[in-house]
């Protein structure tokens, strides 16, 4: 009972931050996000807060997993690439609003604490990939939604390249120094980019641990 309190009382939260879908919303709702981080972790799991988890990453504050959801425009015959598993939630809420996810995550630790998340969860419209996000998925799909969990300073190429005509990609973006959530839509090969929320990411860098 308890629990389920904290929830709604996440949901008005993020209802009053501006977070409007009502399936982003209810998916929220849905999935426990409690599973995703330490046990130690568990009070604190319904507080619109950000949580580290292994690998010096963080587990994202539900609101911003929201507003970059309901910033995709998801629809359900859509497939998305995710550029971060980090811990699984992200990716989580995806699977219930899109077709299919291809995860990308450079730390295989994470990779791994996720899968078996997502597992126990039933959670079986992913498609895992330990590798370098920024190199984009090794086949040469075209996603008509990409989702990148990490700051940049500027667009990654090869990511763009992989966005379909009149697809979105949402990632945060350094601008003046801050870093805000970005929404890019590809349109006759011309990028559109709608400057959101201010928030705070750890940085996209390449390689793979």
């Amino acid at each position: 009972m308890i629990d389920n309190l904290k929830r709604i009382n996440l949901i008005l939260t993020l209802r009053k931050l501006g977070v409007t879908n009502h399936n982003v919303l209810s998916i929220l709702e849905k999935i426990p996000r409690e599973e995703f981080i330490d046990k130690d972790l568990n009070y604190k799991a319904y507080q619109n807060k950000a949580l580290p988890i292994d690998c010096n990453q963080t587990i994202s504050q539900p609101a911003v997993v929201a507003k970059m959801t309901e910033l995709l425009e998801p629809k359900q015959n859509s497939n998305v690439l995710e550029i971060g598993t980090g811990s699984g939630y992200q990716t989580a809420i995806l699977s219930k609003l899109f077709k299919r996810i291809y995860t990308i995550e450079r730390h295989n630790l994470l990779l791994e604490k996720a899968k078996k998340v997502l597992n126990k969860l039933k959670i079986t419209n992913i498609v895992f990939y330990h590798g370098d996000g920024l190199e984009g998925w090794p086949a040469k799909f075209a996603f008509d939604r990409i989702i990148i969990t990490a700051v940049s300073n500027s667009l990654p190429k090869k990511i763009i390249e992989q966005l379909s005509d009149n697809g979105i990609l949402v990632l945060p973006l350094i601008r003046g120094g801050e870093q805000y959530i970005s929404k890019v839509v590809k349109k006759n090969k011309k990028l559109i980019i709608e400057k959101s929320w201010r928030v705070r990411f750890v940085p996209l860098v390449s390689g793979i641990n």
